[in-house]
């Protein structure tokens, strides 16, 4: 491939290959332990908890006593044969994850010694695996849930509170299993600890009730008064915080992560040095507020572009992981993967066409950007003039949350549909 005469197939190449690193029904099998004497419950909770249970049966389906139940979001499901997928509310938990989720903690209880607990783990697992602490209700839940998505806390923050107020999440999941637990885990958080992921319901949780307090009071979000009250008699210790770390009652678990963000970076970096071009890898922490990441990197590559670092090789190639936020101060539509692009769009766009040879591209690879029926989008060179061109104000729709507003009428959106895995944000900018 010619990337000087294909930059936009070359950049939705990448984003492909980022996607595909994750598949689990490439890299589970090799994690799955030996069979048990009993019967394999599988548990799942994700995006990717269909495909992961696909794979499960494919591996297992006619070696071992298998059935179980995995909950993903509306649309990600798959038919399988011993396993029941259900689909339930994602990011907004609603009554059937909750239902979901009863059944589950039940049927969990009732594993013997002999038996394992296969738990199917990925991003947007908290949504899905929903069932509230005694005492409180699911409405409870989706008020805060709404109020933490909304203030642009980071999802380690939103995952704190939901433990907490969880009965099956922190911990709590694998703490009612009599049988050993073997979670396989798809990675969509910074740092891959097994405790962030979808609320860690077969980890110990490091965090506090008065930990979960403090994140309520730094975003300043208000919860129901049921919540408060409930927080609080944990943190004076009146309800029993989540296992820790290292609690004895856990050491029948064991936890293996199975695909991340570094890994689809590492993937996309071999394809393009296989190009010829020169590939910096930022990591797969690259989080904060999406516009103003977008424009330190759209800075840097401005520098690139103009000439400005000389000691750096062009064709270069700029890739990133990790999950922004969006403070949400206005009405408009397009994830943060959307809006990251156009901040990085807007702050190169004042180097002239002749000179401006930076495309760029962003997605999430669960093929679902923010609210968006999007994946995500790309920008060209002539994005920004086009879309002024067409009587679009850039500047305002990044201020107004309305990334889609200026991508969606130049056509510059990638829709894939789910893609049933789930390593969070691939992020590329290349400079020709």
């Amino acid at each position: 491939m010619d990337i000087r005469k294909e930059p936009r197939d070359f950049l939705l190449n990448c984003f492909n290959i980022a996607v595909e690193s994750a598949n689990p029904i490439k890299s589970l099998r090799t994690f799955l332990p030996s069979p048990p004497k009993g019967r394999v419950f599988v548990v799942g909770a994700g995006k990717a908890a269909a495909s992961m249970a696909k794979a499960v049966e494919i591996e297992w389906g006619s070696k071992v006593d298998l059935s179980g139940i995995v909950i993903t979001r509306y649309a990600h499901g798959l038919p399988l044969k011993d396993i029941k997928c259900i689909e339930a509310g994602h990011p907004v938990p609603d009554s059937s994850g909750e239902d979901a989720a009863k059944e589950i903690f039940d049927c969990v209880g009732k594993l013997e010694k002999d038996d394992l607990l296969l738990g199917l783990i990925s991003g947007g697992g908290s949504s899905l695996l929903n069932l509230p602490a005694d005492g409180l209700e699911n409405n409870d839940i989706k008020l805060v849930t709404k109020e933490l998505l909304r203030c642009g806390a980071p999802i380690t923050d939103i995952n704190i509170v939901r433990k907490h107020i969880s009965k099956i999440q922190g911990g709590k999941l694998a703490l009612r299993s009599k049988a050993p637990v073997c979670a396989l885990i798809i990675s969509d958080v910074v740092g891959d600890n097994p405790s962030d992921i979808a609320s860690g319901p077969c980890s110990g949780d490091p965090s506090t009730f008065r930990d979960a307090i403090d994140v309520l009071k730094r975003w300043q979000v208000s919860v129901p008064s049921k919540i408060e009250a409930f927080l609080e008699r944990g943190k004076i210790g009146e309800i029993e915080d989540n296992p820790k770390p290292g609690d004895t009652r856990l050491r029948h678990v064991n936890e293996f992560v199975i695909a991340t963000a570094m890994t689809s970076l590492n993937a996309v970096k071999k394809y393009a040095e296989a190009h010829g071009i020169n590939c910096i890898s930022m990591g797969d922490a690259i989080t904060g507020e999406a516009k103003d990441v977008g424009e330190v990197i759209g800075g840097w590559a401005f520098s690139v572009a103009s000439s400005e670092l000389k000691d750096v090789e062009k064709p270069l190639l700029i890739i990133s992981g990790g999950e922004c936020t969006v403070t949400v101060s206005g009405d408009g539509r397009g994830g943060r993967c959307a809006e990251f692009l156009l901040s990085v769009a807007l702050k190169i766009s004042s180097l002239t066409e002749k000179d401006c040879n930076i495309f760029g591209v962003a997605g999430d690879t669960d093929g679902i950007d923010g609210v968006s029926p999007h994946a995500g989008v790309y920008f060209t060179p002539t994005s920004i003039g086009d879309s002024i061109a067409l009587g679009i104000n850039p500047k305002k729709c990044l201020e107004n949350n309305d990334a889609l507003g200026v991508f969606e009428p130049l056509k510059n959106v990638i829709t894939t549909g789910p893609t049933l895995t789930n390593v969070n944000d691939f992020r590329a900018v290349l400079i020709i």
